[in-house]
């Protein structure tokens, strides 16, 4: 990436079921949900959406090899997407073993997210 011109970071977590990448995917919408970019087309390469690079970091407590990184990319709407995993997030008790939310255990996954766009 040439520039960066927006850094937004988030969190997401898995309460039940230790689903690595649902906790991913809300990381990322949490770090982009609330934010609008009107100007970002006029410094982009030939003004177009599909010339801008999103560049995304995920801290991961657990699971790396087990998650979608495709429905990760399918919660940025625009850009080239890249995704870098990196050690980190946190594991911690949920207080509760649920069986009907799919728990294995009673652990709860917390992923960060920084999302990066520039061009």
């Amino acid at each position: 990436m040439q520039q960066v011109m927006f850094i937004q970071v988030g969190m997401g977590i898995d309460l039940h079921g230790q689903d690595v990448t649902k906790a991913a995917v809300r990381a990322v919408h949490n770090a982009i949900h609330h934010n609008s970019m009107p100007g970002i087309v006029s410094v982009l390469p030939g003004g177009e959406l599909s010339n801008m690079k999103v560049r995304v970091k995920l801290a991961v407590p657990a699971d790396k090899e087990k998650l979608n990184l495709q429905a990760v990319r399918d919660e940025l709407p625009y850009g080239q997407v890249t995704i870098e995993l990196l050690d980190g997030g946190m594991l911690t008790t949920s207080g509760i073993v649920l069986p009907d939310k799919d728990d294995k255990n009673d652990l709860l996954y917390a992923v960060i997210a920084s999302v990066e766009v520039g061009y």
